[in-house]
């Protein structure tokens, strides 16, 4: 249970980061570079809820006899 908890943590540390440099960025004037650093926030999210989607793919697996 607490590892669910530090990876809510994980990923709304890594939201608020990327919304702020998505607004330094935005008011700068450099949209392309915002939307960058957007759409690395998204792929860095997904990279760690992917883990938790194979572990539960292998536990469906296993409690059904799945091979």
């Amino acid at each position: 249970m607490n590892v669910n908890v530090d990876l809510i943590f994980k990923i709304a540390a890594v939201g608020i980061l990327v919304a702020v440099l998505n607004l330094v960025l935005t008011r700068s004037g450099r949209e392309e570079q915002a939307m960058m650093t957007t759409l690395a926030g998204l792929v860095v999210v997904l990279l760690m809820v992917i883990n938790l989607i194979s572990n539960l793919f292998n536990t469906v697996k296993t409690m059904f006899q799945l091979y």
